[in-house]
Order: structure tokens, then C-alpha cells, then sequence
């Protein structure tokens, strides 16, 4: 904390003379659309440039990195998916995003019981990413962390087709070709993308080839139809594991014994369908009307000889609707409110065979399991005036967990429900600085697979695990230095109560219970430094002081007082990013992440690491053409530090380790289709 102190104070120390507005930049996931200044939340928003531009497109950390409150894990192992913490929450997740909604283009990616994931998402369309730091299920729901929105972006791009290729160190070799254009009243983008990369670790390949599009069909000036397709093959993502110690100390390459000995991966099919329609009732009222489903196919093999082997048949599917009105009242105030409408239903078909040596075997479950969700939600921006706004909002949900044992004739349903208020308040002290306030509450069910009664309790559900709840108080500061220098800076606390926490799994199994009570104790700020004309450095650093107030396990241990597992007290990210006019550019990069407890009672810790990369490229414009090679270096200092750590692992293996230096290579060529 008191390194965040001094970088606040540094900060604020600069000469301090406001002439301009903050930068306008809207955003749309706080669901009535706002200035990002304005809004009374903790908030960021990255461009495409920030994205795309000469990344190797492996996942969103990629670019994710530069956001405070950010935590991130599990980038080189596919099989598990990207590990997303917002403010701790999500830290648990042994496998994919808990914790933290994710939205693209408008539609929830993340299940009706709260598992997310993202392999889905092709980072090279990517038109920009927003994302909510703090309590958000006033807004979406079952999201205790934070949202984060994609969006693909046909506005801010002109007709084009764009190819782009890049090969690098551990196999790597990615591909992608893009549509976009226009056609009378239709505009649409289309993007496909293969991936393949051997891995630095045993046993770690993948292959990946995705296609996504978005159409938007406008009937008038008042009405549009928005339709997203998208769908993956996922052949191949094999699973390393997680090794101890001293198999990390003879070789970071090798993978876990187990791992090989039952071919541990997945693979996985996917389609997905949104429609978005939109109109206006009059002239200030609006509505929108929501409809996705989304066809899932799932085949795993985990290193486990009794119950390795899961085949899972998933559809999911939702409607929403809300209508949202504007009004002017006495003495000039604005109204902008909203009431809407969310119900969803997801259906797992899911089987488990034993696992004998990579070979499916004899059955050991077959069940089907149901989780419905039923929300209503309402929230109003009330402007004052141009200084002053007002923001409130509640909701209210249902989460029905329904599962129905085929092989034991055993089955369990449970009904989870919340009320979930908040409320905020910025203030303009001038043109280019603003304060504000939020007090605001989530709630985060268990998802299926925690669910999952341990082997003491038999099939079915785990009637003894409850939804954690929070209470998040946030005070924060936005504003810009000397005309040019924009900052933000955030304080919060969060009172949690019954945090759905993992303990050390049980022959393999994980085992998740309910602490009594934690307390979060966290800073963010984040600065954007423009040096020169073609100079920028970004700064984001992050506090963090995770505890457990209150919690016994089930063999007695009190861990009272320990910091929470896999969150570190201090990350610090550095960023430096050159353009000139005559084409070139480089960005380098530090993220300095700060040692943290694997543990609940804080035996084993993961060390800390600075890893730094290297990214240059020429952007030659002629004509309609534009052609762009680039060259990086990942991991610049060949730091040896942990891609991901597992938090209380059977056996010790916490450990899975990050590739060391590496080096890719690629060349974007566009062509622009109606340049004047």
C-alpha cells in the first residue's frame, strides 16, 4: 500500500493546469451507454490497436495485462483456458473463468450457472474490450468480480479484406483472413483464423480454427437487427498438468507422469447463434429484444483412472429484453432508466468413463443436469447536472440448479436466489478531474462442477455449498495532468461472506466449501503518460490485501488471518509504445507480478517474476494497400517464473511452468475496397 501511496502522491505532485474535457469515450456495458469519466465505477476500455496490433493472439492477457485489478493465468495450457481474476475473484477456478461475466457482442458467453470460457473468441476481430471492475450483478447477474464486454466493430473500419500470418518459437503458426463491408442496408465482417502450436512443455499441442461474423441489417434509421455466428473446432488441446517441485527443478519442460500415462486433454466443437433487434418506440424510449443459443460438444480426458474420461453434450440458450427511456426533468435534469428482463437455460448431457491408459472404459456416470435462470433488473441515471450524476440500480435472480442421476437413480435440485442493489455518484470538481463513489453488492453462485458432491455425500448436488455474497465500498479519482496525462485511481473494500473456496483435492477431485467470512482491502491506479507525439508510456498498478476473516476447514485447520490463495499484494505493468509518421513502431512491455500464498494456510508460495516483451513493425501505406510485417520477442529477460499456479493441489503439483525467451514473426496485408 505504500507503494501505491507514493505513486498516487508522485502523480498528483505534477503541475496541474485543466483546459480541455476528459476524453469522451463511451461505453456501452454499464448497459446505458455513458461516458467513461462520468460513470461512478472503475472502468477500462481497450482499442483494437491495443489488441491486435503485432500480438501473437494467443489469449487475452495478451492485451488484458495493462488493466489494474487484473489477474491473469494459464495462457500456455489450453486445456484449462485463460484463468481471469477480477479484484480476486475467479482465483479459484481450476479450470476457466469464474466470477466474471463475459459478454460478446452483446450476448453472455458465460453459463446460467457462472462458468465461463473463451476459446470461442477470435482475438483478431476483435473491435474493442470493456471492462467493469468491481460488483456488477445489479447489472448482469451472477458476477461477483467484474464484467468483461467484446465487441467485433464494423464502424470504425472501412471495406476491406486482410490476411495476416505469423509463425514463431514452440510451433507456433497462426492464420487469419477478414471480411468487411457493406451492401445497401446490410454491414457485416467476417473473420477465420487457424492456430497451432507445439507447446514449450510435454505434451502440450493444440490446434484451434475458429470462424466468427456479425451482420447488422438496418430495416430504417430506428431499427436494426445485429446476428453473431461463430463457432470453433478445437481438435486437439492436450493437458501437461501440474507437476511438483522437484519435477520442476529437473526439467520446466516436462510434463506431469500421470498426464501422459492418460493422454490428458480435451477437444471441443462449438456453435453459437445471437440476434440482437433494436428499435425505437418513440422518440425517447427504445427497446431491445435478445435471443441466443449456443451447441457445445466436449470430449476430456483428466488423469484419473476411475473417472477420467468426461463426454459432455451441452445446449444453452436465453432471451432478454428492456426498454430504456430518457427524460428531461425540472431545472434541466436528465433520466435515463431502464427495466429488463433475462431468463436462460442451460442443459448438460454429462457422462464419465474410466480412464485405462488414454482408453475410454466402463461407464461410471450418466446424468443430466439443468440450470435455469430467471433475473429482472432496473437502473437509472439521473444527470443533475453536467457535474453531477446519480446512478442506482437493482436485481433480482433466480438460479435453478436441476440434476437428474441416470446411473444411480439419484437426483437433487436446489433454487439460489438474490436481490442485488447498487448505487454511485461522481462529481466534476472542473472540466478535467472527477471523484466518485459506489456501494454496491454481488452474489456468485457455485457453478455445476463445484457442485459435485464429494464421495462422503454420494450423487447428486452438495447441498451444503451456498452462493457467496458480497458488499464492495469504492471510492475513486479520473482526470487528466497538464492536458495530456489521463489517470485513474480506485480504493476499495469488499466484505465477503461465505467465499466458495477449493480446498486440496481428494484423489484428484476437487473439493470446494464455504469460508466464514473474508475481507478484500484493495488500490488501482492507472496512468496514461504521452511523452511526445509519438511517445506513450501506460502505467497500471494494483494493491491487494486478501483475507480470510473467518475460516476453519474440515480438518479442523484455522486459517484466520491468511491471505487469500493465488492472488499477488502488487502487480505493476509498464508499457512503452512508439509510433512515427513514418510507419514504424515499437511497444515494450514489464509486468512485475509480486509473490503470492498457493495455499489456504499459507505453506507453500509462489515466487515473484518480471517478464518484459518486445514488439516492432513497419506499416507501409500505398495506395490501398497496407502492409504491416512486425517482429516479437516474448519474455525478453528469459525470466523462469510460472504460467500458471494451481492453488491447493493434491500432491504438491502447484507448478506449470512458462516457455523462456521465444521469438515470433509475421507480415498483415490489407486491402481497403473503396478508398477515394
Amino acid at each position: 500500500m505504500k507503494r501505491f501511496i507514493v505513486l498516487t502522491f508522485s502523480l498528483l505532485s505534477i503541475q496541474t493546469t485543466f483546459s480541455s474535457n476528459l476524453e469522451e469515450v463511451i461505453v456501452n456495458a454499464a448497459i446505458i451507454p455513458e461516458q467513461s469519466a462520468r460513470l461512478p465505477i472503475a472502468i477500462d476500455k481497450l482499442d483494437r490497436e491495443h489488441i491486435t496490433r503485432a500480438r501473437a493472439q494467443l489469449g487475452l492477457d495478451e492485451s488484458l495485462n495493462s488493466i489494474p485489478g487484473l489477474v491473469m493465468q494459464n495462457r500456455y495450457n489450453f486445456a484449462q483456458d485463460l484463468r481471469i481474476s477480477i479484484r480476486g475473484f475467479g482465483a479459484r477456478a481450476a479450470f476457466g473463468i469464474r466470477g466474471v461475466k463475459i459478454i460478446v457482442d452483446g450476448i453472455p458467453t458465460t453459463l446460467a450457472d457462472g462458468q465461463g470460457s473463451i476459446d470461442s473468441i477470435d482475438i483478431g476481430s476483435i473491435g474493442n474490450i470493456e471492462v467493469i471492475k468491481g460488483a456488477s450483478s445489479s447489472l448482469y447477474g451472477n458476477a461477483s468480480g467484474g464484467v468483461i464486454s467484446i465487441n467485433t466493430d464494423f464502424d470504425n473500419q472501412s471495406p476491406h479484406i486482410s490476411t495476416r500470418d505469423a509463425w514463431g518459437s514452440d510451433g507456433y503458426h497462426k492464420n487469419q483472413l477478414n471480411f468487411n463491408g457493406s451492401l445497401k442496408k446490410l454491414d457485416f465482417t467476417t473473420s477465420l483464423s487457424d492456430l497451432s502450436i507445439d507447446g514449450y512443455r510435454q505434451h502440450s499441442e493444440h490446434k484451434s480454427r475458429l470462424f466468427n461474423s456479425k451482420l447488422r441489417y438496418r430495416f430504417n434509421d430506428d431499427s436494426t437487427l445485429k446476428v453473431s455466428l461463430n463457432a470453433v473446432d478445437q481438435p486437439i488441446s492436450n493437458d501437461p498438468g501440474g507437476v511438483n517441485i522437484s519435477t520442476l527443478k529437473t526439467d520446466r519442460r516436462l510434463a506431469r507422469e500421470q498426464n501422459l500415462l492418460l493422454n490428458a486433454g480435451e477437444a471441443i466443437q462449438q456453435q453459437r447463434l445471437g440476434l440482437i433487434y433494436e428499435t425505437s418506440l418513440n422518440q425517447n424510449t427504445q427497446l431491445m429484444l435478445r435471443n441466443y443459443h449456443l451447441w457445445r460438444d466436449f470430449a476430456g480426458y483428466i488423469p484419473l483412472t476411475t473417472n477420467g474420461v468426461i463426454d459432455l453434450e451441452r445446449y444453452y440458450a436465453g432471451l432478454g429484453a428492456r426498454i430504456t427511456q430518457s427524460l428531461t426533468l425540472a431545472r434541466n435534469k436528465q433520466l435515463t432508466w431502464v427495466i429488463g428482463a433475462d431468463v436462460n437455460k442451460q442443459e448438460d448431457y454429462r457422462q464419465r468413463f474410466a480412464n485405462n491408459d488414454g482408453v475410454k472404459g466402463t461407464r461410471v456416470l450418466n446424468q443430466d443436469e439443468h440450470v435455469s435462470t430467471e433475473a429482472i433488473y432496473m437502473q437509472a441515471n439521473l444527470s443533475i447536472n453536467p457535474q453531477w450524476l446519480v446512478i442506482g440500480g437493482v436485481r433480482y435472480d433466480a438460479v435453478t440448479f436441476d440434476v437428474n442421476d441416470r446411473l444411480n437413480s439419484n437426483s437433487s435440485k436446489r433454487t439460489l436466489e438474490e436481490l442485488s442493489p447498487m448505487i454511485g455518484s461522481s462529481y466534476a470538481l472542473n472540466d478535467d478531474i472527477r471523484i466518485y463513489a459506489n456501494l454496491s453488492s454481488s452474489f456468485e453462485t457455485p457453478t455445476t462442477t463445484e457442485l459435485a458432491p464429494t464421495l462422503a455425500l454420494g450423487t447428486g448436488l452438495n447441498k451444503n455449498l451456498k452462493p457467496q455474497t458480497a458488499t464492495s465500498h469504492e471510492i475513486g479519482l479520473k482526470g487528466l495532468i497538464n492536458n495530456k496525462h489521463q489517470y485513474d485511481i480506485a480504493i476499495f473494500t469488499i466484505n465477503i461472506d461465505d467465499e466458495i473456496i477449493g480446498l486440496e483435492d481428494i484423489n484428484g477431485l476437487d473439493v470446494f466449501v464455504n469460508a466464514g467470512e473474508s475481507k478484500r482491502k484493495g488500490a488501482e491506479l492507472s496512468v496514461n503518460f504521452q511523452l511526445s507525439k509519438s511517445l506513450r508510456a501506460d502505467i497500471a498498478y494494483s494493491y491487494a490485501d486478501y483475507r480470510f476473516n473467518k475460516f476453519t476447514d474440515d480438518n479442523g485447520n484455522d486459517h484466520s488471518g491468511k491471505p487469500a490463495p493465488g492472488i499477488p499484494q502488487e502487480t505493476l505493468f509498464i508499457g512503452l509504445n512508439y509510433n512515427n509518421d513514418n510507419g514504424f513502431f515499437a511497444n515494450l512491455d514489464a509486468l512485475y507480478t509480486d509473490k503470492f500464498s498457493l495455499r489456504n494456510d499459507k505453506s507453500v508460495i509462489a515466487n515473484s517474476s518480471l517478464v518484459s516483451n518486445l514488439r516492432l513493425g513497419y506499416t507501409l501505406n500505398k495506395y490501398d494497400w497496407i502492409i504491416e510485417p512486425f517482429l516479437a520477442i516474448t519474455n525478453l529477460g528469459n525470466e523462469a517464473y510460472l504460467s500458471n499456479a494451481r492453488t491447493n493441489a493434491w500432491g504438491g503439483r502447484y507448478y506449470e511452468s512458462a516457455p523462456d525467451r521465444g521469438v515470433y514473426a509475421g507480415v498483415s496485408i490489407r486491402h481497403n475496397l473503396n478508398s477515394e
